[in-house]
């Protein structure tokens, strides 16, 4: 079975940075716990731009852990599954 993923952006202000970063914490340990890779990067000319990846070893597995969270995202989360290009 594929990969599947899904991504998540954020854009926040300086001064809500240290907060959100708390929560960004909270949600890796909680996805890692639920059998998911975890990935976070921001944006290098624009400070607060993030966007995190979550990973999974199969889309169930994902969704699982997505419908689970205690920090779901307000919009809809789109699963992208791996694709074999060989």
């Amino acid at each position: 079975m594929a990969r599947a993923l899904t991504i998540r952006r954020s854009i926040v202000p300086i001064a809500d940075r240290k907060k959100f970063l708390q929560k960004v914490k909270a949600r890796r340990t909680y996805y890692l716990s639920a059998s998911c890779k975890f990935w976070m990067f921001e944006e290098s000319d624009l400070s607060g731009a993030f966007v995190e990846f979550i990973e999974a070893d199969d889309p169930k597995t994902l969704a699982k852990a997505l419908a689970e969270s205690p920090d779901q995202p307000a919009e809809a989360v789109r699963i992208y599954e791996e694709v074999d290009v060989d």
